[in-house]
Formats: C-alpha cells, sequence, structure tokens
C-alpha cells in the first residue's frame, strides 16, 4: 500500500495523536488477565521525571524540530559497584571515551502495517549526489591552493610594476630636469658671452676682444690678399679700407674701456660705503646671528646716504640746495683743507643755483665735490668704521693729518 493510502486509511489516527495529551496521574489502575483467564486489577505508580531528560542518542525532524529519543541509548544503564570502595582502582578511575555503533534494530523506525505507522506529510526525498572522493577533494584543495597563489603572485607582480614604473617615472623626471638645467645653464653661458662681447668689463672681457679683433684681420687680410678676382690697386684700396674699419673698432673698443672703468669704480665705491655702513654680526649660541648698529655703523650710513645724495642726478633746485647743506654741516665739524674746500665748493655750487645755471655746466664741479666728499669718508678721523679698510697704518694717517692742520 503506498503512503498516500496508509494516510487516508489511518486519518482518525492522526487526528488523535494531534490533540494535546492530558496530564499523566500520579497512579494508574490496569487490567491484567491472568493465565486462568481471570481479570485482575493492579495499582501501578506512576515515576514522574524530574527536570529535562538528557540526550544520550536519537535523531530530531527537521521539519517539526522535534527530537526522538533512541530507547537503547536513554534507557538507565547497570551501575558496576565496588564493594572495596577504598581501593587504587576506586580512587584514581580513569574515565575514557568510545565511539560504537548502534544495533539495526534500535537504529531506526519504520513502518510496519497494524503495529506502526509514522506521518509521512512532512517528509521530503533526499537525492544523494554523486560520490565525491578523497582524491578528488585533494585535487580541489590543489585547484583551490594555484588559484590563491596566482591571485597573490599577480598582486605582487602588480606591485613591482607599480614601483618599477614609479621608480622610471622619476628617473625620467631627473633626466628631464637635468636636461632643462642644462639648457638653461648653456643658455645663460650664452647670454653672458654675448654680453660681455656688448658691455665688456673686465680685463678679460676686453682681451677676448681684441683677441677675436685680431683673428678678424688676419682672415680679411688673408682673403684679401688671396683673391684671383681683384687687381693689385683694387686690393691695395680693400686693405685700406680693413684698416680704417679695424682703427674703427679699435676706438669702439677704447670708449668701452673707459665706461667700463667708470662703472668698475662706481661699483667699487658703492661696495666700500655699504661694506662700512652694514650692522656688526654676532654668533649665537642657538646658531642664528644677531645684528647690532654701532655708532661707528650709524655715523658711515649716514655719510653714505649724503655721498649718494651728491650724486644723485635730476633733483629740482630746493632738493640740490637741502642736500648740499647737510653736508656743508657735516664737513664743518671738523676744520681742515680739505673740509675747508669742501665748504668751498658746496658755496660756489648754491651762488651758481641760485643764480640759474644749468645743470651740464655744473658736472665738472659736482665731480670735484663728490670726489672730496669721498676722501672725507675714507679719512678714519671723520669716519672711524672706515679704519677697517685702511691699507696704511693708522700712526703714519695720524701724522699725515697733524701736518696737514698745521
Amino acid at each position: 500500500m503506498s503512503a498516500a493510502g496508509l494516510l487516508e486509511e489511518h486519518k482518525e489516527y492522526f487526528e488523535t495523536i494531534q490533540v494535546e495529551q492530558k496530564p499523566i496521574p500520579d497512579v494508574l489502575e490496569v487490567e491484567v488477565t491472568t493465565s486462568d483467564g481471570s481479570t485482575k486489577t493492579v495499582t501501578v505508580e506512576v515515576v514522574k521525571p524530574i527536570g529535562t531528560k538528557p540526550y544520550i542518542g536519537g535523531f530530531r525532524n527537521r521539519q517539526t524540530n522535534r527530537d526522538y529519543l533512541n530507547s537503547a541509548t536513554n534507557t538507565d544503564q547497570f551501575k558496576r559497584e565496588y564493594k572495596e570502595k577504598f581501593h587504587r582502582e576506586v580512587q584514581s578511575f580513569q574515565f575514557r571515551t568510545r565511539s560504537t555503533l548502534m544495533k539495526k534494530e534500535f537504529g531506526t523506525q519504520m513502518d510496519k502495517i497494524g503495529v506502526v505507522l509514522i506521518d509521512p506529510r512532512k517528509d521530503h526525498e533526499i537525492i544523494p549526489q554523486t560520490y565525491f572522493t578523497s582524491e578528488e577533494w585533494l585535487i580541489e584543495r590543489e585547484k583551490a591552493a594555484l588559484y590563491i597563489q596566482c591571485c597573490t603572485r599577480r598582486w605582487f607582480a602588480i606591485k613591482r610594476r607599480k614601483e618599477l614604473k614609479a621608480i622610471r617615472d622619476e628617473n625620467d623626471q631627473k633626466i628631464l630636469k637635468r636636461q632643462e638645467e642644462l639648457r638653461k645653464e648653456e643658455e645663460k653661458k650664452h647670454k653672458a658671452e654675448i654680453e660681455r662681447r656688448m658691455h665688456p668689463r673686465t680685463e678679460d672681457d676686453f682681451e677676448i676682444l681684441f683677441k677675436e679683433l685680431e683673428m678678424w684681420r688676419l682672415k680679411e687680410t688673408e682673403r684679401i690678399k688671396t683673391s684671383n678676382i681683384l687687381s693689385a690697386e683694387e686690393k691695395h684700396k680693400a686693405l685700406e679700407q680693413l684698416l680704417h674699419k679695424e682703427t674703427k673698432l679699435l676706438q669702439t673698443i677704447d670708449r668701452l674701456k673707459i665706461t667700463a672703468h667708470h662703472q668698475n669704480k662706481d661699483q667699487k665705491i658703492e661696495k666700500f660705503l655699504k661694506s662700512m655702513s652694514n650692522p656688526k654680526k654676532w654668533d649665537i649660541s642657538d646658531g642664528r646671528k644677531t645684528e647690532v648698529h654701532t655708532p661707528f655703523t650709524t655715523r658711515a650710513k649716514e655719510l653714505m646716504d649724503l655721498y649718494n645724495g651728491l650724486k644723485m642726478k635730476h633733483l629740482s633746485i630746493d632738493e640740490r640746495l637741502d642736500v648740499l647743506l647737510h653736508t656743508k654741516w657735516t664737513v664743518k665739524e671738523f676744520d681742515c683743507n680739505l673740509t675747508r674746500e669742501i665748504v668751498d665748493l658746496i658755496d660756489r655750487e648754491a651762488d651758481m643755483l641760485n643764480r640759474g645755471r644749468s645743470e651740464t655746466s655744473l658736472e665738472g664741479l659736482r665731480k670735484r665735490l663728490a670726489n672730496l666728499f669721498l676722501q672725507f669718508i675714507e679719512i678714519p678721523e671723520f669716519n672711524p668704521e672706515a679704519v677697517r679698510f685702511q691699507k696704511v697704518p693708522k700712526e703714519l694717517l695720524e701724522n699725515a693729518m697733524e701736518l696737514e692742520i698745521n
């Protein structure tokens, strides 16, 4: 008979077992039929379990979450009693865990018509899958390990590639930066070479100009003399023109030399005045430097400002007279031939300015006044800070000043 037929036949039975069970009394009266066929009433005491019965074997239905206990494992077992309770075996009993197989009669519960009927409504069939051997399991583990290794090595390779790319980019940037620096240096050097030929300042610059001029003269002379097209008279005329060009170039170089001399002199004087007026510097214990202006450096700075004012051009008449007045007050503190000459020049220029003379007519007077005031600055008696820049011993200078004053 199929499971559906069993379910229909024993429908009433299943409905009765679903009814809530009544509490069990403490005493039951059971009628027992004896061997001679008579009936006997026996009183049976019901022992109710205290607490939850421990799980010692069975199974659980996943659909109903109901536990079924195996009677063979949940029945109280015979307890071994030792007569000699103080024996060593009793006092030092060793517990051991052992596994065993259940008897097949107690392991499962099957349907049996007329005896046991199991509710199949919530049953479901379990279809066994393909058997998975240990060798196949090892193969899968090896595949998984290889996949992990591949991913890890790929990650290491990507990381290494990024590091090498960063190093390569950094090296490329350094090369480009170095090339740019070399290009700028070459460009700067080229501009400096052009500048030193257009505006020579040092002896080396003029030496280069003279050498290049001589090379150009020799090359042109050789070209004229070896020419087969020109006649003797034409060659002579070409040599005269070459000599004229050379003379013009030499005159230009001489003018540049005079201009460079004046510029170098002005820069040297400016550097000299700034060196005297700079503050004193001392090293501090923490590594820094402190700057202090002394009375001598302050005096040198005032004299430098007056000198720059005398050298300044394109001033109005009032501004120029103000500079001359401050200069006159400064030099009149001392009485000597130099200071008297400076005062005389200042008065002369002031008189000419009041008469409306032009600046062109006063250039020689102003130049002489600036040179005399520079001599005034270079004397340690008037500017104590100038002692550091004197090549002549101070004693000789004092003697010379005394003779001059006398």
